[in-house]
C-alpha cells in the first residue's frame, strides 16, 4: 500500500493505475441473509487513532496530522493515502451552501481508493466516485452538500466505505446517483438527515443496492436508508446500533416511488418488507 504523503499540488493525480472494476453483475437483488461483499484486507481498516469511543468499540474521531486547503478538485487514480491530513475547500471550493452541482474536493476514477483522509469545513461536495471505488478510514467533520456521491453507470459497479465517519449533514451523507452496489461497513454517523439515498429524481435512473453492516448511528437523524422500490432497489442492513433515539424517531429504511422527471419522489412507507428493505428487528439495536 502506498503510505506516502499526498502530493502538495491538489490538482495532481496519483500515479498508480486504477484497478479494474468488478465485472460480475448481480443476477438477483441481495437478500436479507446476503453476506457483505469482501473488503480490502482488515489491515487496511486501521482505526483513526487506535482509541475506541467509550462503550462503542468504534474508533474515536481522529486528530488531523496537518491541514491542506484545496482550491481545485484532487483527481485520484489508483490509491491516495492522505496520512490523516485535514482537507478543506478554499477559493472556488470554499463555499458552504447546500446547492446541487458543486464540485468535489476529491474525484475518484474507476477502481480508485481514498484512505486516511479528514474532510473539514467547508467540504464542498465531498467525494465523487465516477466508477467503482473504495473509501477507507475517511472522516467528514462537517458534511457540505453530500459526503460522497457514487456515479458509476454499470450494474457491476462496487463502492465500499470501510471505517470512518460523518457528522453535521443537513441532508444526505451518501448520495447514489449511478448504478451498482454500495457497502457501508464499520462506519459511524451523527447529526444527519439521511445516511443513504438512492436518487429519487435523477434524469437517468438505475436499479441500486445498499449493504449496511456494523454502523453506529447517533441521534439526531432522520433516515438511514432511502430506496426507490419501483426501480427494484434494495437495502440490506445488519449490525445497526442507534444511540440517543429512545423514541425511535430515526427511520431505518424508507421506500419511495422514484422518477426521472425531477419531481419530488413519493414516500411509499417504511420498515422491513422482504423486497426493498431487507432486515429484521434484531438487526437494529438501540442504546
Amino acid at each position: 500500500m502506498n503510505g506516502s504523503t499526498p502530493p502538495a499540488n491538489p490538482t495532481a493525480s496519483t500515479s498508480a493505475s486504477p484497478s479494474t472494476a468488478p465485472s460480475a453483475s448481480p443476477s438477483t437483488a441481495p437478500s436479507a441473509s446476503a453476506t457483505v461483499p469482501p473488503s480490502a484486507s482488515a489491515s487496511t481498516t486501521a482505526p483513526a487513532d487506535g482509541k475506541p469511543s467509550a462503550g462503542t468499540g468504534f474508533a474515536s474521531w481522529p486528530t488531523p496530522t496537518d491541514e491542506q486547503p484545496v482550491s481545485s478538485t484532487i483527481e485520484v487514480k489508483g490509491e491516495y493515502d492522505g496520512s490523516l491530513k485535514r482537507f478543506h475547500g478554499s477559493g472556488a471550493l470554499g463555499g458552504s451552501g447546500q446547492g446541487e452541482g458543486q464540485d468535489p474536493l476529491f474525484e475518484l476514477a474507476d477502481g480508485a481508493t481514498l484512505k486516511n483522509v479528514i474532510l473539514g469545513a467547508p467540504a464542498a461536495d465531498g467525494v465523487h466516485c465516477t466508477g467503482s471505488c473504495t473509501l477507507i478510514n475517511v472522516w467528514w467533520e462537517d458534511v457540505g452538500e453530500d459526503a460522497a456521491s457514487f456515479k458509476g453507470k454499470s450494474s457491476s459497479a462496487r463502492y465500499e466505505v470501510i471505517g470512518g465517519g460523518a457528522r453535521k449533514a443537513d441532508d444526505k451523507v451518501f448520495q447514489h446517483n449511478g448504478a451498482g452496489t454500495l457497502t457501508i461497513r464499520d462506519f459511524q454517523v451523527s447529526d444527519f438527515g439521511k445516511l443513504y439515498r438512492s436518487c429519487g429524481n435523477c434524469g437517468t435512473q438505475y436499479q441500486r443496492h445498499l449493504v449496511v453492516d456494523n454502523v453506529l448511528v447517533t441521534s439526531p437523524g432522520k433516515v438511514l436508508a432511502g430506496v426507490n422500490a419501483n426501480y427494484g432497489d434494495t437495502a440490506t442492513l445488519s449490525g445497526v446500533k442507534i444511540v440517543g433515539d429512545s423514541k425511535k424517531k430515526i427511520v431505518v429504511c424508507e421506500r419511495f416511488k422514484g422518477n426521472d422527471s425531477g419531481d419530488e419522489p413519493t414516500s411509499l412507507g417504511s420498515g422491513p418488507d422482504g423486497r426493498s428493505c431487507l432486515y429484521r428487528d434484531s438487526d437494529v439495536t438501540y442504546q
